[in-house]
């Protein structure tokens, strides 16, 4: 079913952070209004990046989460900083988070985190055909790199360490584009 969009009335925002809030006064099409507020982010986006290290391993990264106050493990994952590619953000983030660069990188899609109040989208890159070489980036330590085999998805998706979804949706789709690749 397709629908109309609801009209937009009026547009409040304030600024908080790396966010701009924003008070959306929206009227549907069946007549009925309603405010909504969204984050709308500053930058160009983000990228998420699975690194193959061979045909079966991926490359995760361990890092602190102030959002949870422990060590996550994940995969490299960063902004899209103004007048890059998504290409060129991943193999940039790919160097400083995982000391490697990639010769083949490819854009499988588009990720948004939570599209009903979010305006946030993440790229997700697959990286292969690896060689090491390690950029500064603006982590406050080296993070641990951690291979990972695709057929052992199943025991990754239940570790209590390894809970961002955009990690995790990441891998399977990358591994369903693979198996199809083959």
């Amino acid at each position: 079913m397709s629908r109309r969009l609801p009209v937009i009335h009026k547009v409040t925002s304030e600024n908080i952070g790396p966010f701009q809030q924003e008070q959306l006064d929206l009227e549907f099409s069946n007549g009925e209004r309603r405010h909504f507020q969204r984050l709308v982010g500053h930058g160009h986006g983000a990228v998420v990046v699975v690194p193959m290290l061979d045909e079966d391993t991926v490359l995760l990264v361990r890092e602190y989460a102030a959002g949870l106050h422990r060590y996550e493990l994940g995969l490299v994952k960063g902004r899209i900083d103004e007048g890059e590619s998504a290409i060129e953000a991943a193999d940039r983030e790919l160097k400083e988070e995982a000391g490697y660069g990639a010769r083949q990188l490819d854009v499988l899609r588009m990720l948004t985190l939570a599209p009903t109040y979010m305006s946030h989208q993440s790229w997700l890159v697959l990286a292969r055909d690896l060689y090491p070489e390690r950029l500064i980036g603006d982590e406050p330590e080296e993070l641990e790199v951690v291979p990972w085999k695709l057929a052992e998805l199943d025991q990754l998706m239940l570790r209590e360490d390894f809970s961002e979804g955009r990690s995790l949706a990441a891998l399977f789709i990358a591994r369903e584009w693979l198996g199809r690749a083959r």
